[in-house]
């Protein structure tokens, strides 16, 4: 083989080479490729998640609002209930004792 057919076969070679690469790599772009519906499908589903995740933290704020101020309300009722306990129960001493007075005196 002279010099001319091995440079001519080497360039041969080379483009053949060449030519697979350009074609694989042409073929993965093309399987690869992403559709523009795809990508606004995706742009709209990443703002539909984005207004989900906030509408969730508005909710979760107002539980714990709406939590703390049924607390604090339940708080207040149970301190009433005590206070009306405590003067049903005075009313009652009371009640009893001016029996047992009306009693003495009725006695006597």
């Amino acid at each position: 083989m002279s010099r001319t057919e091995f440079v001519i076969a080497t360039a041969i070679i080379l483009f053949v080479a060449f030519c697979l690469g350009w074609f694989a790599n042409w073929l993965l772009h093309r399987f690869t490729r992403v559709a523009a519906d795809d990508v606004a499908q995706l742009d709209r589903m990443s703002q539909e998640l984005h207004e989900a995740e906030e509408t969730r933290d508005q909710a979760i704020t107002y539980l714990q609002q709406r939590e703390a101020e049924l607390t604090n309300q339940l708080a207040q009722t149970e301190a009433e209930l005590r206070a009306a306990m405590d003067g049903l129960r005075d009313a009652r001493h009371e009640a009893e004792e001016m029996r047992a007075h009306l009693a003495a005196q009725r006695a006597s």
